[in-house]
């Protein structure tokens, strides 16, 4: 049954290996890769190169920006004209000045065609709401085109006025019209500004109707290389202009020269390639994380995360508007170092990076940066347990992708002049987005059953129900837990593990005993012990069911796999011995169970586990000693750690001989530390004995 299992494990294991395999077959492009690898600034490593087919010459990114900034120049931007508005003014000079009713006042007329005039001068040339220096689409500009209708007129800018600038000029009007007489004063009242209004508008539309005509025209090419015309010689430095044949020739073979190669060698090649990375990976998998592959949710999580990282890139790189630098690459590893460790972070992050860098741009500085971007992720998120960390981390990531991006751009340019600036807002966007750990550390976590740092310190906070319970309900053992919880973390702490994890296993391992708290020693008033009304066979097993109770408690509670383990392993398979001793020195002739008065195990698999399980038994029975010398703990510490050794209670755990020594001789430490014990030297031994 347990072969069949294995094989079955096995199968599975393969399958989804198989699965992953065809998953990234499907999202990788299956075009024809140019064979070369160049660097700009760095001699043509390879035999010379001639043109293999005639092929156009690519313009660069700058010629393409900088042709579409003169074409932009070039474009005269459209204003719409309201020509009603010039009428509507003029009819309201003409009511203000009573001319409507009063149509024969000469000196009246003669006002409103000195204004009239100003007012018709200033709406035919253009009246704009702002000045022109506010206007974006006028910098650099010498004139607009006005429209009425479909007629279109260009107009000068310096002609063009302001609404506040038209006013001052209809104002120096009415002032020197005031000041050719004493009796045109009660013109002060007129208000001016009813008869200035903008009546150019900006026509964004037109406008950008031109602006996209004239740039669609624009070509991305320059010239062409003829067949058998020479592009690089072997040696030769890879300038400016070779490295944009090169780019070139690059492009025109990848996407023209799939036409003419065989589908199925490059469909072979590429399966190839997919097989070798993910045996690597296989293969560490096996030699440094086997419970990875043991576990088929560990398994299926890696796999899953690194087809959906490959997934991303590969549709972000689709679009010409977007850059793959803008995929969070670097949230990659975090979540493998979050609930594994930075080993398996760090390769996983290289094979992956392989993956997508073999079919990304420019494939050698892709590559070098997200793997030094992902180490430093890795490395800075050692822990992860307060907010302020990550940010700390999604700023060490951006700073390190601009600082590698800079020193590569410094050895191919040699300047900053031609830096790619916008480059740094997709590191940014980046790195902003890895941001995003903790929501998908918590979706993974209910998915795949994980249980990252975060989350245990949650738990580990003893106002959580449970916990709060366990301190009303039996005080002495909450007392009791938390003493076990800070001497296994300062033993984890030394010989290595995962402090968070054995901390909560430790405070949750005895919640069992909420059920019945008096039946154990610390919960106990003095004189009142229930053990004394039941036989020493029920009093096992109601010691025995405090295990089996935390398990249910803990399941019902929803509480994570890895600290019931701390639960249901804390005694091992060892037995409740007081009462075993008991129950046979009163039954010295009768032929006694002894799986009566054994504890259901398992055995602790994981160090921390194991750690929880030896701290427990020495911090409860130190607790019991009537002399608490360096000597006697010591001997209490060895003897009982050597017992469960000796009982292949540990046998399951991966604990070391030199963890062993480590865990003795820090208990020794912290028990006297507890108990205040002083050691007594050589010196005050000899005048003890005298």
């Amino acid at each position: 049954m347990k072969r069949l299992k294995s094989y079955t494990k096995l199968i599975l294991q393969v399958l989804l290996f198989v699965a992953t395999a065809i998953a990234l077959y499907f999202i990788l492009p299956g075009e024809p890769k140019f064979k070369y690898e160049y660097q700009k600034g760095f001699p043509w490593r390879h035999e010379n190169l001639v043109a293999p087919f005639d092929f156009a010459i690519l313009k660069t990114a700058k010629e393409l920006e900088d042709e579409k900034a003169e074409q932009l120049q070039a474009l005269v931007p459209y204003f719409t004209n309201d020509t009603l508005q010039k009428h509507e003014s003029l009819a309201l000079l003409r009511q203000d000045l009573g001319l409507d009713t009063d149509t024969t006042n000469s000196i009246k007329n003669n006002i409103y065609e000195t204004l009239a005039s100003t007012i018709s001068d200033l709406y035919t040339n253009g009246i704009l709401q702002f000045s022109v220096d506010t206007y974006t689409e006028l910098n650099e500009k010498s004139e607009i085109n006005k429209r009425v209708g479909n007629l279109v007129q260009k107009t000068d800018i310096k002609k063009l006025n302001s609404e506040k600038s038209a006013y001052n000029i209809l104002l120096s009007a009415r002032k020197n019209i005031v000041d050719a007489g004493n009796q045109y004063d009660w013109l002060n009242n007129l208000v001016l500004d009813r008869y200035i209004s903008a009546n150019l508008i900006y026509d964004r539309e037109t406008s950008q109707k031109e602006i996209d005509e004239a740039t669609q025209n624009l070509s991305a090419t320059r010239g062409m290389v003829k067949l058998g015309e020479r592009i690089v010689l072997e040696g030769e430095i890879v300038d400016a202009t070779k490295y944009q044949l090169l780019e070139s020739l690059k492009a025109s073979y990848e996407k023209e020269r799939g036409s003419d190669v065989n589908r199925y060698m490059v469909a072979a090649g590429k399966i190839l390639l997919i097989t070798v990375l993910l045996s690597l990976l296989f293969v560490f998998l096996i030699l440094y994380r086997r419970d990875i592959i043991q576990y088929l949710n560990k398994l299926s999580f890696m796999l899953l995360l690194m087809v959906g990282v490959v997934l991303l890139s590969n549709f972000i790189n689709t679009f010409p508007n977007l850059h793959i630098y803008m995929v969070p690459l670097a949230v990659f590893p975090i979540m493998i170092r979050t609930f594994f460790d930075s080993r398996t972070a760090i390769f996983t992050l290289i094979i992956t990076t392989l993956l997508i860098g073999f079919y990304a741009p420019n494939n050698y500085e892709f590559i070098l940066i997200q793997v030094s971007a992902g180490i430093i992720a890795v490395f800075s998120l050692n822990k992860m347990h307060r907010r302020v960390h990550l940010v700390l981390a999604a700023l060490w990531v951006f700073l390190t992708y601009a600082f590698v991006f800079t020193a590569l751009n410094l050895i191919h340019e040699g300047t900053f002049l031609s830096y790619n600036y916008t480059t740094l807002k997709w590191f940014a966007i980046s790195s902003v987005l890895i941001l995003l750990v903790y929501p998908l550390v918590y979706i993974f976590e209910k998915l795949f059953g994980f249980v990252s740092d975060v989350t245990l310190i949650e738990i580990s906070d003893s106002n959580q129900p449970l916990l709060r319970k366990l301190a009303e309900q039996a005080p002495g053992t909450f007392q009791h837990s938390m003493q076990i919880a800070n001497l296994a973390e300062e033993v984890i702490l030394r010989i290595g593990g995962n402090p968070f994890l054995v901390r909560a296993g430790a405070l949750y391992h005895d919640i069992g005993k909420i059920g019945r708290p008096n039946f154990f020693i610390e919960n106990q008033a003095v004189g009142m012990n229930p053990h004394d009304r039941i036989s020493h066979l029920k009093s096992a097993e109601v010691i025995i069911d405090h295990v089996k109770n935390g398990v249910k408690m803990a399941q019902k509670h929803k509480l994570p796999a890895p600290i019931i383990e701390f639960i249901a392993t804390h005694h091992g398979t060892t037995k409740a011995k007081y009462f075993y001793l008991k129950h046979q020195e009163e039954n010295p002739d009768k032929n006694i169970d002894a799986n009566a008065f054994a504890y259901p195990g398992p055995l602790p698999k994981s160090k921390e586990a194991a750690v929880v399980m030896l701290v427990d038994g020495i911090e409860a029975a130190s607790r019991s000693m009537k002399e608490k010398t360096h000597e006697n703990l010591k001997a209490l510490i060895d003897s009982m750690i050597d017992k469960k050794i000796e009982d292949k209670q540990l046998d399951e755990s991966d604990l070391t001989f030199r963890d062993i020594n480590t865990i003795k001789s820090t208990l020794l430490e912290k028990l006297i530390n507890i108990y205040h014990i002083r050691i007594e030297y050589p010196d005050e031994k000899n005048k003890k004995k005298q």
